[in-house]
């Protein structure tokens, strides 16, 4: 893993997963697999494009932020993820410059990581996710 962050994922809210993969799956993307995070309140699925992902973001319950996003918005473009190194050395930066973060410490994500997110209002009207992969024991 490189210091510079790169681009991990885009999040894509549905109300289903099953249906919202349709339209990839025609084109060729395939899901990779499935997960369900309770902290977040989601099931995601993965399906790689390139050197990145998409990720369907399902609801699966009443409170989830996703459930709220899809009410206001509808499905679609929920949010992109930098993945980055030391979140916590990420976070701090942001916040001394100024800038809106979701949580004080990094909240538990998919796949393992630890994520933060950035308000939309405090970065352009778009909610960003950062994420730092799990470390791998053996």
């Amino acid at each position: 893993m490189t210091d510079s962050p790169v681009l991990d994922h885009i999040g894509v809210a549905v109300q289903s997963i099953d249906s919202g993969a349709a339209v990839y799956e025609i084109v060729g993307i395939e899901v990779e697999g499935t997960e369900e995070v309770p902290e977040q309140g989601v099931r995601v699925a993965f399906l790689p494009v390139g050197e990145t992902r998409i990720e369907l973001l399902e609801p699966i319950g009443e409170d989830s932020p996703v459930a709220h996003h899809l009410e206001r918005r509808g499905a679609g473009l929920h949010h992109i993820c930098f993945r980055v190194s030391d979140i916590r050395s990420a976070m701090a930066r942001l916040s001394a410059e100024g800038y809106d973060l979701l949580s004080d410490e990094p909240q538990q994500g998919a796949d393992g990581c630890l994520v933060c997110f950035v308000h939309p209002k405090s970065a352009g009207g778009v909610l960003i996710e950062l994420s730092q992969p799990a470390v791998v024991t053996s």
